[in-house]
């Protein structure tokens, strides 16, 4: 398959024409990937069992681990569920368009091949223009998980989504302007009390201002129990990962940067490729060639941005082993090292 490559540039006139290009391809079952706000989406229309068989086949992404569909307007919530409680239409008035997922139970209209088997859909309104003109125009509802190969790092740019995904996908709409960097939060609120399945730019504190409590799911900073049908992408299996062991090391900021240089040294000893993963605040801490900087621990935001940037590095780089440094477990850090420790398998090193 040839993958069509369309850059938006601007220009009204040949930016429709991919816009309606686009649109032939989702209408005829086809996938397109486009940017959003938060990572590139590999969309399909979620209403075509078909189309969300070909998502998963192209990211290798087992068909267990249910897709999120992004819609353009409210209307969509009352046809793609049965039940849409006050607080999610609360939640909706304050986040979206923006990087919030909700879990609702789902509708007949939306094929279990989209949901992952479950009763349950998620929906999220992106906010990027490129998103949300491409949902409206296309006329159909878009089911998007990230545009990578499945267990890999998330796509920030249209590099990243051509590296994987070339020849087994329609079409690729560049624009890189995607701005957070990590997948959207999400909520599940099927349930009596919600619960944040993933965390993300939106944080449990800006939940709990619009709806009161909120629980986190274990799974967050745990795994998911052999058995376990997962509710939300991300939750069950290794996700973010580049070929690189990584190894987490936690505790007082002078005895992870001891621990790291000598765990570093050992590696390099026995002939492995290494690298640190590190902050503004700590990079010359590291006598070592490869010192990975993600941002700075003032602005939690640069860490989210750059940090499957920085995964993705790795692989390009040859890097076999990883040190890196944690993060705070509050605001958009606890969705930072979700992602981080998935990435690493769960090897986290606690030095205190």
């Amino acid at each position: 398959m040839e993958t069509r490559i369309r850059v938006v540039s601007g220009d009204e006139k040949k930016d429709n024409l991919i816009y309606e290009e686009a649109k032939e391809i989702l209408n005829n079952g086809g996938l397109v990937a486009f940017p959003t706000e938060t990572v590139y989406g590999l969309g399909g229309d979620a209403l075509d069992a078909n189309a969300s068989k070909k998502i998963y086949a192209a990211k290798g992404r087992p068909s267990d681990n249910p897709l999120i569909v992004h819609i353009a307007d409210l209307d969509a919530l009352y046809k793609l569920s049965v039940e849409v409680p006050e607080k999610a239409l609360a939640l909706a008035k304050k986040f979206w368009p923006g990087p919030m997922t909700m879990i609702l139970k789902k509708s007949d209209i939306v094929p279990s091949a989209t949901t992952g088997g479950l009763e349950t859909v998620a929906i999220r309104m992106p906010s990027h223009k490129v998103a949300n003109r491409l949902i409206a125009q296309s006329g159909v509802y878009i089911a998007a998980p990230s545009a990578n190969t499945s267990g890999k790092p998330s796509p920030t740019r249209a590099e990243h989504v051509i590296n994987d995904l070339s020849g087994k996908i329609d079409m690729i709409i560049q624009d890189d302007t995607v701005d957070i960097g990590l997948e959207s939060s999400i909520i599940d609120l099927s349930e009596e009390i919600p619960t944040i399945l993933r965390p993300g730019y939106i944080t449990k504190k800006d939940f709990e201002e619009v709806i009161g409590e909120v629980r986190i799911d274990p799974a967050i900073v745990g795994e998911v129990k052999p058995g376990v049908k997962p509710k939300a992408p991300g939750m069950k299996y290794k996700h973010y990962a580049p070929n690189a062991e990584i190894t987490i090391v936690e505790g007082d900021t002078k005895k992870v940067v001891d621990y790291i240089n000598e765990e570093i040294k050992k590696a390099d000893e026995l002939g492995k490729k290494t690298a640190v993963m590190a902050t503004d605040e700590t990079k010359s801490c590291y006598g070592h060639e490869h010192v990975y900087v993600l941002g700075s621990r003032e602005d939690e935001l640069s860490i989210a941005k750059n940090l499957y940037k920085v995964l993705r590095d790795f692989d390009k780089d040859g890097i076999e082993v990883v040190y890196s440094e944690s993060f705070d477990s509050a605001d958009v850090g606890q969705a930072i090292m979700n992602r981080l420790i998935k990435a690493a398998g769960h090897k986290l090193v606690k030095v205190d």
